[in-house]
């Protein structure tokens, strides 16, 4: 267990650290100007029918690049405070479990494009007159494409502390604020660190969306790279998008040595092991923050603040007391809480036969499950294909430190680069040769979604105890053996939390890889996701929530009769 002056290790170095404050100063000052400047202009006037000022030189990529990165930041830590209070509930309340698990699945599998059609209006209305409402939109959209796999992989480890961990915890008598501050979260650190790194990179999939927002007839673009890229795709301006995706490299570059890397070297502490570890990541930051005597002070500072609310939640009993024993929840209670469940599906299920009834027919409903099963296929074959090419190559980084810390920066880049961008490429390529795009549309679905498995098994490949490496290296494994009795069972769990965001990922995809348009040819492929996106162009809205409602039932059950009994066998079985 950890202890909270952990968090802020004060590091002994030589010749002192007051120099290194002032060369820092600057750069605190810098930051904190273009984080106060970007914050006004997020909340300045604005009135409906204003069109906001958005140039294609590219003078103006810095600004738009640090509007973007704040919002971002600003949807990560919402996504943070999310996950904390989500995975918390599930993982230890299990009537909670049985609504917040089916809940986040259907989340997850709700486009993108249909929350921020939802919440646009709403946040509009509560900031009238002001721009703050619909960067709160923005920020919003991108908190749904952050927030599913943070919570995912929260929750997972959540459930796979360790049992001596547990059991040393119930000794202490820790109450759940302290469990959750000493034990869990530390614990789950590593894991979660990589999943924001995932949700940062994933969130630039949907800045195109979520900062040109259409509301009241009228186009909305928000200073930024996803409006920049959205404009210079109605000017099929390619040399604009070529700068774009530089500025995106350049921003992902500062990001990941200014704020991920450090927290990845400095999240190593907490790796659950006995053994001294080989895998540590380096950061020059975090070296260089070390030796600076008042940001120590203030770590130090924040440090205390945690222990007092340590004293603050404590238990007021010892081990010997009553009430020291657990106490589970009653026959009646539970049963009582099954019923409350078991009558709000069965009213959602009435009200949707009667809308199914009344607005589109048995026959369609049929059609579009028979859409949905192709999809599903698709999702199965690729999850498949993906799993085979980044399950050995994200063991292979997490186990070599020296690799992660060369190509953290380009797995971000790939995983952040905008898959839409693509998309004119495969409909040129597949009307010049003449291909099949039930075939070949298809890998479209996980060119953004893959990268949840690469993260994911990276993170639980990094994991690994350095004990367990010793072990399997003095027993000689080699081969198949290794990989089955070594190497898959010690990134399963995590493998299990990269799939299901994965799959959750691809069945949101499709509705955008199969129904292309570039310019004036439009390529279709079979399947649940044409499907909707041919119904949201012609504006059918009973067709569009019959697609939504289908694949929702797609990604539930099939998260409940595959990814969560994978998920049990994580916790019974292959977990340290």
């Amino acid at each position: 267990m950890m202890n909270p002056k952990q968090f802020f290790p004060r590091q002994v170095v030589e010749s002192g650290g007051n120099r290194w404050d002032w060369a820092l100063l600057p750069l605190f000052l810098a930051l904190l100007t273009m984080l106060a400047y970007g914050a006004s202009q997020m909340a300045r006037p604005y009135a409906i029918g204003e069109q906001l000022p958005l140039s294609l030189d590219p003078l103006w990529l810095p600004y738009y690049l640090m509007r973007t990165t704040l919002r971002m930041f600003l949807a990560l830590g919402a996504s943070l405070i999310f996950s904390c209070i989500f995975a918390a509930l599930a993982a230890k309340y299990r009537v909670a479990e049985k609504v917040l698990v089916p809940a986040l699945d259907i989340l997850q599998s709700i486009p993108i494009l249909g929350f921020l059609s939802i919440t646009v209006t709403g946040f509009i209305a509560l900031f009238p007159g002001n721009l703050l409402g619909v960067e709160c939109a923005a920020i919003f959209a991108i908190f749904t494409s952050q927030a599913w796999n943070m919570a995912f992989s929260l929750y997972q480890s959540l459930k796979t502390v360790p049992g001596e961990l547990q059991e040393a915890a119930r000794i202490f008598q820790l109450s759940s604020w302290q469990r959750f501050w000493r034990l869990e979260l530390p614990f789950a650190m590593p894991g979660l660190l990589w999943n924001m790194m995932m949700s940062m990179s994933g969130g630039w999939f949907f800045v195109v969306a979520s900062e040109a927002i259409s509301v009241s007839n009228q186009s909305i673009k928000l200073p930024g790279i996803g409006s920049y890229i959205a404009r210079a795709i109605e000017e099929q301006n390619m040399v604009a998008i070529g700068w774009a995706i530089g500025a995106m490299l350049i921003g992902i570059i500062c990001y990941d040595q200014l704020f991920f890397r450090p927290l990845l070297a400095w999240a190593d502490k907490f790796r659950f092991e006995q053994a001294s570890g080989e895998t540590a990541q380096s950061s020059w930051l975090l070296t260089w923050l070390r030796r600076t005597d008042r940001l120590q002070g203030i770590a130090v500072g924040a440090a205390k603040l945690l222990e007092r609310s340590f004293t603050l939640f404590k238990r007021d009993y010892d081990g010997t007391s009553i009430r020291a024993r657990p106490k589970p929840v009653s026959d009646g209670v539970r049963r009582a809480w099954d019923a409350v469940l078991a009558a709000l599906v069965l009213f959602a299920t009435w009200r949707l036969v009667s809308f199914v009834h009344a607005e589109v027919g048995w026959g369609e409903v049929a059609h579009v499950f028979g859409l949905g099963l192709i999809t599903l296929l698709r999702v199965i074959v690729l999850i498949g294909l993906a799993a085979l090419v980044w399950v050995p190559v994200g063991i292979w980084i997490g186990l070599h430190p020296r690799a992660a810390d060369r190509l953290q920066a380009v797995a971000q880049f790939l995983a952040a680069f905008p898959a839409n961008l693509m998309y004119p490429i495969a409909v040129l390529a597949i009307v010049h040769w003449h291909l099949n795009p039930d075939v070949w549309l298809s890998p479209l679905m996980v060119l953004g979604t893959q990268w949840y498995l690469l993260f994911n098994v990276i993170a639980g490949a990094s994991s690994v105890p350095t004990e367990l490496r010793y072990a399997a290296k003095n027993l000689g494994l080699k081969g198949w053996l290794k990989w089955k009795r070594y190497l898959l069972p010690a990134v399963f769990p995590s493998f299990v939390t990269g799939a299901i965001t994965a799959s959750g990922g691809s069945w949101n995809a499709s509705i955008v890889s199969e129904y292309v348009t570039w310019g004036n040819t439009t390529l279709e492929a079979h399947g649940l996701g044409s499907y909707i996106a041919r119904m949201t162009a012609t504006g059918d809205f009973p067709r569009i929530a019959l697609g939504i409602g289908v694949m929702c039932v797609f990604v539930m059950g099939f998260n409940h009769f595959v990814w969560r009994r994978l998920y049990r066998i994580a916790e019974d079985r292959m977990h340290f």
